[in-house]
């Protein structure tokens, strides 16, 4: 069977609660493709199955209807598409039918079939490759699929740190899979990836599909400069969207009385902010969680909120992700709280944090950043 034998099944599926717009889709040829290229390896092996990063949950539930494939482990890394797999699954009469794992040993041991999305970078690349070699069956065939114009021969060398045999599969609507085989011996996995930054006095750590890597971006690096103006009596700070967690890090070291979160939907972010806490001694300080842009902290609880918005869902460039934050710093922020953003110079969010926070200022803004200071209405 194939995955043109699923009309039913594809055509129930939907993107919510992530962004529904008409040129958005839940299942696209990627999906398609991965299947078809998987079914003899997914009928080999029907209960070793792992899928990484299901977009809205059609390769989970793809493996599952069409394939047979029982209690699939499923590792999602961004929260609003572990969300819409599970309402997917529900929706189609599949509640049930698969197990969340995070990235790691547990998520692979022992599958001889791993289907996977293309991450946007070659580090969260490496490190899929990295965890399927070391812990997966010996007979395993990793699958990653995506298309055509975001993959590069440079996948293939990553894969092939990690594998004895890589190939491309045909080209069919403008998708494309990878297929891995033979894992090399002596693999280990080397995330979270940790480097010391001097001048900041805070080491960074990072998995590999943490934005910016074990780097501190430039974005980050304007919105540091001016961090120390910002709500100097809070007794409560937010990292909203947190990535690595350099900014909440900062905040915990410079202000001993503060008490800081940190949110991310991204299970990698996650990760590498609490590694970051760790190699810096501020696990005590720091509480990490995994979280829809805030939407788990109480209404008005916070003082002070600081946030680098990302501008891509995906590869594609999305203002609606950084909407989403703006909204959630405005739910969490007491009346009078203080949303310090910073990001790219050209677009347009000191309109829309005006309108959805509250009266806006510009800190420091230089041909590529601007710092804003939004206060809750």
């Amino acid at each position: 069977m194939t995955s043109s034998d699923a009309p039913d099944l594809f055509a129930q599926l939907r993107r919510e609660p992530d962004v529904e717009a008409p040129e958005l889709v839940a299942v696209d040829a990627t999906d398609r493709l991965l299947l078809d290229e998987a079914a003899d390896a997914l009928a080999a092996g029907p209960d070793a199955v792992a899928v990484v990063d299901d977009s809205h949950g059609a390769l989970t539930l793809g493996a599952v209807v069409l394939h047979g494939a029982v209690s699939p482990r499923v590792g999602t890394d961004l929260l609003l598409g572990e969300l819409a797999l599970a309402a997917n699954a529900e929706r189609t009469g599949h509640a049930g039918s698969y197990r969340l794992l995070p990235l790691g040993p547990e998520l692979v041991r022992g599958a001889t079939t791993v289907l996977a999305k293309a991450p946007k970078g070659l580090d969260a690349l490496r490190e899929l490759a990295e965890v399927v070699a070391a812990d997966a069956d010996p007979d395993v065939t990793l699958f990653v699929g995506g298309r055509v114009k975001h993959m590069t021969r440079a996948m293939n060398d990553v894969l092939a740190e990690s594998f004895t045999e890589v190939r491309a599969s045909l080209g069919r609507q403008k998708s494309r899979v990878l297929v891995a085989r033979g894992p090399r011996a002596g693999v280990t996995p080397s995330f979270p990836q940790c480097r010391e930054h001097a001048e900041l006095g805070l080491t960074v750590c990072a998995h590999g599909a943490a934005f910016a890597g074990a780097k501190v971006d430039r974005g980050t690096q304007a919105l540091l400069a001016v961090l120390a103006g910002a709500v100097p009596d809070a007794a409560t700070a937010l990292d909203l969207g947190c990535g690595t967690g350099v900014l909440a890090a900062a905040l915990a070291s410079a202000r001993p009385g503060l008490r800081v979160l940190a949110v991310d939907q991204s299970a990698a972010a996650v990760a590498s902010a609490q590694a970051t806490a760790a190699a810096n001694g501020l696990t005590d300080r720091v509480t990490v969680t995994r979280d829809d842009a805030g939407s788990g902290l109480a209404e008005g609880s916070v003082d002070l909120v600081v946030c680098n918005p990302p501008f891509h869902s995906g590869v594609a460039v999305d203002e609606t992700v950084a909407h989403r934050l703006f909204e959630g710093a405005a739910r969490a922020l007491r009346p009078g709280g203080e949303l310090w953003c910073v990001y790219n110079s050209h677009l347009p969010h000191r309109q829309a944090l005006t309108r959805l926070v509250g009266p806006t200022r510009q800190v420091t803004r230089n041909p590529t950043f601007t710092v804003t200071a939004s206060t809750r209405r």
